[in-house]
């Protein structure tokens, strides 16, 4: 499970240069290798080539950014199967996302665009099949996308007012200060247009700022993890912590409470193609990027893992933990470790991380709408797939996905059941955009030629395939379930009505007028044109040693 050996190694025996001579010419031209392979592609570059490979894996493991999500989604399994769930459900999943992210890492390692698996989609399905198929993975892809931003920012407001509560006045069973749903959505817009002004930056800009993100995620997530261990009293014993499973669901089952515990590494870990959808500002990207994956996701899973074990030993009382007026459970356990003051110094890296988080989210699904809008896929596509001149990035496409994220967000002032489903959607729409490539690789593997990148996953990609596919079906289902019982109005999960009226929506809008114009992505199709010993060569001509990092 490694990257290939690039064509330079293998050797072009015809071409009878000596290995020394064509590992020259593969250096120096090391700066036009991507660009030449999106041309082969069938695009031309439009955006600035920055992001170097310290810079694209600190953005793989801040999309995921385990320190504030973590904490964001705690509540979840915790409540509905107690510590245990906790610590097995995000055992188990991180290995299932591994699963996934390595079959995305190897198909878009042979196909490295702004697109990401929405692009992959052309390449693996009959010609005949490609605008359906492509129209309902785009789609899925950018509202999941959106819904992902739209709540992460969400979360940052609340994590906000949470820290203000904690705060304010202790009146002996509240705070004085309780956050309302308009404050909430109102700091989430904020915090959508402060993410817009960062995302419209230039991809250098962007590159130095980012390559940040990550070293402030693991760092203080190692010091958060200590100080909770060492300042909170009576802490929970491990057999507590690894084997105390309960019903909190209401299901009436234990094991059906713990498979809703998988909700928190659901949202977290998902958006693994974010680091694709920037393939057209990074260096090397068709090795930089699936690499990048698949180090973000192994890191995130471990520092996840131990953050949700740390959490559990510091639940001392978890039904009033659970009841906590600051309204998230590990803001509370914060709380009681470090005082007002050392919990509010924890938690404001908590929030700075689940914003970088944010930036990360936003960047991605931007690129997202250029690729689609480049397609003509979205109304105005012209207008939201221009490219700034002053920055050569898609500000426009940044705007148009501020706007949708705050017509999301604005729904949480009349209806915060709406808002919960629309975010809950996230999960779901990505990871079946994902598994829907997967799946139509493995279908039509005797129809359709798949040309592998330099990142492959070998003997191994077909069971890996599977089961992602198994495993992204089944917990779509559950997750689509109501989290209480008995079902109330008030705590339906109605993320299955969102995902119903994405259906309906875009496939009425193909059958009414898009199945007349749109196609599918627009390629000059130049792969299919050039001779395979002139792709290969061309494309891949990557001098010894650039397979890794």
């Amino acid at each position: 499970m490694r990257p290939r050996r690039s064509f330079c190694e293998k050797g072009v025996a015809a071409e009878g240069q000596p290995r020394e001579r064509r590992f020259r010419l593969g250096l120096s031209a090391v700066d036009d290798d991507d660009e030449r392979l999106l041309a082969t592609i069938g695009y031309r570059q439009e955006l600035q080539r920055a992001f170097s490979k310290w810079a694209t894996l600190s953005y793989a493991i801040s999309i995921f950014g385990v320190l504030g999500s973590v904490p964001a989604t705690f509540n979840n399994p915790i409540s509905a199967g107690g510590p245990a769930t906790a610590v097995w459900c995000w055992f188990f999943g991180s290995f299932m996302a591994m699963c996934i992210a390595m079959s995305i890492a190897e198909l878009t390692s042979a196909y490295p665009t702004a697109g990401g698996m929405y692009f992959v989609s052309k390449h693996v399905v009959p010609a005949e099949h490609v605008p359906i198929w492509a129209w309902i993975i785009g789609w899925c892809n950018f509202l999941g996308q959106t819904a992902g931003v739209s709540s992460v920012a969400y979360t940052v407001a609340q994590m906000v007012l949470a820290c203000a509560s904690m705060n304010s006045s202790w009146l002996g069973d509240h705070y004085s200060y309780s956050p309302t749903p308009a404050q909430t959505v109102a700091l989430a817009i904020f915090t959508l247009i402060l993410m817009g002004i960062i995302c419209s930056l230039s991809s250098g800009t962007l590159s130095k700022i980012i390559v940040w993100f990550a070293p402030i995620n693991l760092l203080a997530s190692v010091a958060i993890c200590t100080a909770l261990l060492v300042l909170t009293p009576n802490k929970q014993s491990a057999a507590w912590v690894f084997t105390t499973f309960t019903d909190g669901s209401g299901w009436g089952s234990k094991g059906f409470s713990f498979l809703l515990g998988f909700l928190a590494v659901a949202w977290t870990m998902t958006d693994y193609d974010g680091t694709t959808h920037m393939s057209e500002e990074t260096h090397d990207a068709a090795i930089r990027g699936p690499v990048a994956i698949r180090l973000a996701v192994f890191l995130s899973g471990i520092v996840g893992w131990v953050l949700t074990i740390t959490l559990c030993f510091c639940l001392t009382d978890l039904d009033g933990i659970l009841a906590s007026p600051t309204g998230l459970a590990a803001a509370q356990i914060f709380l009681n470790a470090g005082g007002r003051v050392g919990g509010t110094v924890m938690w404001v890296f908590v929030i700075l991380v689940q914003f970088f988080t944010g930036c990360s989210a936003m960047l991605a699904d931007t690129r997202m709408a250029f690729a689609f809008s480049r397609d003509k896929a979205l109304p105005l596509s012209r207008l939201w797939s221009q490219v700034n001149n002053y920055t050569h990035t898609p500000v426009n496409a940044v705007w148009l996905v501020v706007l949708f994220s705050i017509v999301l967000d604005c729904i949480g002032i009349a209806s915060n059941q709406t808002v919960v489903a629309i975010f809950n959607i996230t999960a779901p729409a990505l990871d079946l955009s994902y598994i829907a490539v997967i799946l139509a690789r493995l279908v039509y593997k005797n129809r359709v030629e798949f040309r592998p990148g330099p990142y492959t996953i070998g003997r191994w990609g077909r069971t890996i395939n599977v089961i992602a596919i198994c495993w992204v079906t089944f917990i779509s289902v559950v997750l689509f379930f109501p989290t209480i019982r008995p079902v109330t109005a008030a705590n339906m999960n109605y993320a299955i009505c969102v995902a119903g009226f994405i259906a309906l929506f875009s496939l009425s809008w193909w059958w009414i007028g898009a199945r007349k114009r749109y196609r599918g992505p627009r390629t000059q199709d130049l792969i299919e044109l050039m001779p395979d010993h002139i792709f290969n060569a061309a494309v891949y001509h990557t001098e010894l040693g650039r397979a890794h990092l």
